[in-house]
């Protein structure tokens, strides 16, 4: 094998901007590429290392031995080691071994921008070339139309690890899940899924949580090509691909980021703001222009090469608050006195510019769990520039009310309510994710009181709640059929309850309420703005009743609501309308179909007889532990 040829990919305006930390497309320059130089084929490599003495690539090619392949590091400061090796090819194990100026410290590291990981517990990186024909043109072209926020979310939140297994209780591929999960999201009306992280990560039980591969989707399910082909085939099937991201802290694995030239390179150097408590994982540093490029570059990566469709930015409460999960005395304030992390701040403002500003039709959600403000605001407002945010006090809240016994559900009914009063103060998207089915809380249907009628009702009334609740929505895979177990990452959903009818019945309730939310526009075009909600009436606390509208841009579409959250069925119950003539039920969650009682009111008229408020009224049937939905 030929030893190392001096080459290099950067330009001065690169280094520049990579010492800046502007250089956003660092995956095109760093990393290894296949390329031809002065006619010969091989592999570029490069590393960014500055604390290094010596940078060697090491493989299968090499026999591991870091004497044959040293990088040579650039003249400009920059900390970049590069070269091409000849003859290298596509397939090539390798690995960065590192002797560092910091007290002769070696580490072997696997590459940062690798496009290709060996499958965990192996950890070597792998020289990929992922060429995939894109077929999804028609998607990508509309997609601006198809993802703004006054188009319906219907989000799928899936674990491609435990969706669906084979028999011997092996994964899926991509390839075969983009025959089984396509066919079935496509079915079930999901407008979108959301993945798990499928970036590589060396630790199963962290669900892909703890990234070491943040270029590289998963060995697990076949290649990065095959991921490609999943997300074409889901594209072309109608169907949004959202990706869960993690920028907020990686693990200290020997191969991964931490600790990677002998320095805290891509860590916080300070315990303090560099270590996660909770997680037993390292924080990045925000403050570090050349670690914000990295960031920023994976977070484009993702959206260019993958032509994904959003990012879910995963724990982005823990990256703004310097106290966070941590005690007096275990943080430090920032230059104003006070816990806001500014670094952090800064960094997931200028991503969020970023990536907006480079690719039409995306969505950056945030998983934020606090009252930071403006989070889903534009950064010109002074917000974070986030699309959406989790609306994890909603989630909490709803889940409280719904595993108290219906007789003392009048107490509680501002449990329901309480979250009209901030709905708008952001784009909202309503959670119902794999966080609330782990660790002992149970799986929804068994967080729902009563005997079995009653569980399946409470639960068709929660997803009923949900829907008609302004925002968007997202449920966790097993949830719409009402899984019975807490989600098991080592296995595979419980298919076989869809053999049982209330199963069943969920089932095709969720499909209903998809197919309800993208075709009437009254839930989804003014989904996170207050003209498109309005209460009728929320103070029936003696019956656990709620009545609301709502609304879109045609005020003839506009739908009508109501929740009974007891068992006993109201009949000729008056509710206010601000309309007059015929009103037809579109929707009712005690259908025969779906395992209820077959309640139903089909057509009605109003009367000249206020109440609520209105001059106009109407008298309807709600069914026990139900919702109903009305249009003119």
């Amino acid at each position: 094998m030929t030893k190392v040829v001096p080459h290099s990919l950067f330009s001065d305006f690169d280094i520049d901007l990579f010492k800046s930390g502007k250089h956003f497309k660092l995956y095109e320059k760093l990393g290894s590429h296949v390329i031809e130089v002065d006619g010969v084929k091989g592999t570029y490599f490069s590393v960014w290392a500055p604390t290094a003495r010596t940078v060697s690539v090491i493989g299968d090619f090499n026999s591991w031995d870091d004497s044959k392949h040293q990088l040579y590091v650039r003249w400009d400061g920059s900390g970049i080691w590069e070269g091409f090796i000849p003859e290298l090819t596509t397939g090539t194990l390798y690995k960065y071994r590192i002797h560092s100026n910091n007290h002769g410290v070696v580490t072997e590291k696997a590459d940062p921008f690798a496009k290709s990981c060996e499958h965990p517990p192996k950890t070597a990186s792998i020289v990929w070339d992922a060429s995939h024909k894109w077929k999804d043109e028609e998607w990508m072209d509309s997609r601006k139309e198809k993802n703004a926020l006054d188009k319906p979310y219907a989000v799928y939140e899936v674990h491609l690890g435990s969706w669906k297994r084979k028999a011997d209780n092996q994964f899926m591929s991509y390839r075969e899940l983009a025959v089984d999960l396509v066919e079935y999201v496509k079915d079930m009306n999901f407008t979108h899924v959301e993945f798990m992280p499928i970036m590589e990560y060396p630790y199963d039980p962290s669900w892909g949580y703890q990234l070491t591969g943040y270029f590289a989707p998963t060995s697990r399910f076949g290649k990065a090509e095959d991921f490609k082909f999943l997300v074409d085939t889901l594209h072309q099937n109608n169907i949004g691909v959202i990706l869960d991201w993690v920028p907020s802290h990686f693990p200290e694995d020997a191969h991964g980021l931490g600790f990677f030239d002998g320095s805290h390179l891509y860590e916080h150097p300070d315990r303090r703001r560099g270590y996660h408590p909770d997680w037993k994982s390292l924080i990045f540093n925000y403050g570090r222009n050349e670690v914000r490029a990295f960031l920023i570059s994976n977070a484009m990566y993702w959206l260019d090469h993958y032509h994904i469709d959003g990012l879910r930015v995963d724990a982005v409460a823990s990256m703004l608050y310097l106290d966070y999960s941590r005690e007096e005395g275990e943080w430090e304030p920032n230059i104003y006195g006070n816990n806001e992390n500014l670094e952090a701040i800064s960094f997931i403002r200028e991503l969020n510019e970023t990536v907006y500003s480079n690719f039409e039709g995306i969505q950056m959600i945030a998983e934020e769990s606090t009252s930071f403000s403006m989070v889903s605001k534009p950064v010109n407002m002074g917000g974070l520039g986030f699309g959406m945010k989790w609306m994890m006090g909603w989630m909490h809240d709803t889940l409280e009310y719904f595993k108290k016994d219906p007789l003392y559900r009048r107490f509680h009914q501002n449990d329901l309510t309480f979250s009209a009063t901030y709905a708008f103060t952001e784009n909202f998207m309503l959670p119902f994710s794999h966080d609330e089915v782990v660790y002992g809380k149970q799986s929804l249907l068994y967080r729902m009181p009563g005997d079995e009628w009653q569980r399946f009702a409470n639960l068709r009334l929660l997803f009923g709640y949900m829907y008609t609740h302004p925002g968007a929505n997202l449920i966790f895979m097993g949830g719409e059929f009402g899984q019975s177990s807490e989600w098991n990452f080592q296995k595979s959903l419980d298919w076989h309850l869809l053999e049982y009818d209330f199963h069943k019945g969920v089932q095709s309730l969720v499909r209903d309420l998809n197919s309800l939310y993208k075709d009437y526009p009254a839930l989804h075009e003014k989904q996170f703005s207050a003209e498109g909600f309005q209460w009728i009436d929320y103070g029936d606390h003696e019956n656990s009743v709620l009545t609301y509208i709502r609304k879109g841009h045609d005020i003839e579409k506009d739908i009508y609501i109501a929740c009974n959250f007891t068992p006993n069925p109201k009949k000729k119950y008056r509710v206010g309308m601000p309309v007059t003539g015929s009103l037809k039920e579109i929707f009712n969650s005690d259908a025969l179909k779906y395992g209820g009682s077959g309640l139903e009111n089909g057509t009605l008229k109003t009367t000249k007889t206020p109440w609520h408020g209105y001059k106009n009224s109407i008298e309807i049937t709600i069914p026990p532990l139900g919702v109903v939905i009305f249009s003119q």
